[in-house]
C-alpha cells in the first residue's frame, strides 16, 4: 500500500487500506493489479483521471502523423507524363509525405521488368535534394514499388545586418601610419679601376612629425 504523498505503508488488510483512505478523504485506487499482493495507492481518483487525460493529449499531440501518397507510372510512359506525375512527387515530398512510387506492367511488360527500374532510378535521382529513397525497388506481383522519404529541410540563417562602414576624418587621417617610401641613393664604391656609382633602393619608413606642445607656467594670480 502506497501513501498520497508515496510513503510505502507495507501490506495492509483491504478493511485497514479502506479506513486509511476514508480518514483521508480520498479513494483506494488498484494501481498493480497484476502485483502479488496488489499494489494500492490512496489518492483522488477524479485529479488521476484528469491527469491521464492531459498526458495522452499531449501524447497526441507530439506524435505526427505520417501520410503516404501514391504516384503510378507506366514502362512506356512519356515525357510529358513523366514530367508531370514527377512534379506532383515533389510537391508531396516538399509538404512532408513519404511517396510510394508504383510502375504498373501490363500483359508482355512483365517481361521486362528493367524498364520499370530505369524509370524508379531516374525518378530517384530527379528529387535527390527533396528525398531519400527509404524503401529501394522492388517487385510485387504486376507492380514494381519504391518508397520516398522527404529530407528534412532546414531553415536558412537571419542575414546579419553589415556594420556601417566609418567615413575618414582628418584625426583617424592623421592616426594612420604612412606606407613606407622608397628612396634611390648613389655610392661610389671604389674598385680597381676607379670609382664606380652604384645605386641602391632604400625603403625608408616616413613617420609623422608629432606636434610638440610648449610647456605654460601659471599666471600668478593678481595682488601676490
Amino acid at each position: 500500500m502506497i501513501a498520497e504523498d508515496g510513503e510505502q505503508l507495507g501490506v495492509r488488510p483491504l478493511p485497514q487500506a479502506l479506513q486509511l483512505a476514508r480518514e483521508a478523504e480520498l479513494d483506494l485506487v488498484e494501481v498493480a493489479p497484476n502485483a502479488k499482493p496488489p499494489v494500492c495507492k490512496i489518492m483522488d481518483f477524479r485529479r488521476y483521471q484528469y491527469e491521464q487525460q492531459q498526458r495522452r493529449k499531449e501524447s497526441r499531440k507530439k506524435a505526427t502523423n505520417v501520410v503516404v501518397k501514391e504516384m503510378k507510372y507506366r514502362p512506356k510512359i512519356d515525357i510529358h507524363d513523366y514530367t508531370t506525375k514527377t512534379k506532383k512527387v515533389q510537391q508531396f515530398l516538399g509538404e512532408g509525405h513519404k511517396v510510394k512510387v508504383t510502375i504498373m506492367f501490363r500483359g508482355r511488360e512483365m517481361a521486362h521488368p528493367e524498364l520499370g527500374r530505369k524509370i524508379l532510378d531516374r525518378l530517384a535521382g530527379d528529387v535527390v535534394e527533396v528525398a531519400m529513397v527509404e524503401s529501394a525497388p522492388r517487385q510485387d506481383g504486376r507492380n514494381m514499388t519504391m518508397v520516398l522519404h522527404p529530407l528534412k529541410q532546414q531553415k536558412p540563417k537571419p542575414a546579419k545586418p553589415s556594420k556601417p562602414k566609418q567615413e575618414a576624418t582628418p584625426e583617424s587621417a592623421a592616426q594612420v601610419t604612412p606606407v613606407a617610401e622608397l628612396e634611390v641613393a648613389e655610392l661610389e664604391v671604389a674598385g680597381a679601376d676607379g670609382a664606380v656609382a652604384v645605386e641602391l633602393e632604400l625603403e625608408v619608413e616616413v613617420v609623422p612629425a608629432l606636434e610638440v606642445v610648449p610647456d605654460v607656467e601659471p599666471e600668478p594670480a593678481a595682488g601676490a
